[in-house]
């Protein structure tokens, strides 16, 4: 049986000849560079610290996921694959009206950014704020991520206007902007060591700008701003 591979020696510690490919686990590797970056950001990860939280050889990493550029946009993938699971279960949840998934949102929300297994806040909001010109293309990375998620919260009121939950005259998109500043807002508190019920106080207190009455209930003619 031939030994298994494990970063430059095999099962025995026998150390291998070069050329031949290390064996590792590549998901494991990738959520802990992930977890690094969402704690440290881009910059202030180095090459050095990604390679030994995840346990790979320079060559490895380079051979695996080709540079720190391409492994941050990977990892920023797997993180919106992980976060965008429960946050678009609850916005498009077609058992709810929109009001009720915008709350429970916010609940989740501060849920979340607080686990304690693993960083606090988001790692979308947080990164690529201040970006030198070198990194131009990770900060309009992050800015497209940002929008997408805004977009998505005015498609939600769109919808909802739609099905007679959202007074008609409401502005989708300045509404969908208000609550992403305030969801941007919460991952700077929870970063900074607020706890999960100032985080929910916050969604709730955010909560009461939500337009009054709905479609149905509007006097004149509707006009839906977004």
């Amino acid at each position: 049986m031939t030994p298994k591979i494990i970063e430059g020696r095999d099962i025995k510690g026998t150390k291998r000849g070069r050329g031949r490919p290390a064996v590792f686990d590549r998901s494991r590797a990738l959520m802990a560079a992930m977890t690094l970056f969402w704690e440290r950001g881009y910059e202030g990860t180095s090459f050095d610290d990604l390679i030994a939280a995840m346990g790979i050889s320079a060559s490895s990493f380079y051979n695996s996921f080709g540079s720190k550029e391409a492994l941050y946009c990977e990892a920023t993938k797997s993180y919106l694959d992980w976060s965008g699971h429960w946050f678009f279960a609850i916005l498009n949840d077609p058992s709810i009206d929109t009001r009720t998934a915008f709350a429970r949102l916010f609940e989740s929300t501060a849920e979340e950014f607080t686990r304690g297994d693993h960083p606090p806040g988001c790692m979308i909001s947080l990164a690529g704020t201040h970006c030198p010109p070198g990194m131009k293309h990770i900060r309009e990375m992050m800015v497209e991520h940002r929008a997408f998620s805004e977009g998505a919260m005015a498609e939600r009121i769109r919808k909802g206007i739609e099905a007679g939950d959202v007074p008609e005259d409401t502005d989708c998109d300045m509404l969908a902007a208000y609550y992403s500043a305030v969801a941007r807002g919460l991952a700077v508190q929870a970063r900074d060591g607020a706890s999960r019920e100032k985080l929910s106080e916050i969604g709730r207190l955010a909560m009461r700008a939500w337009p009054a009455g709905t479609a149905r209930q509007q006097s004149g003619p509707g006009r839906n701003r977004g």
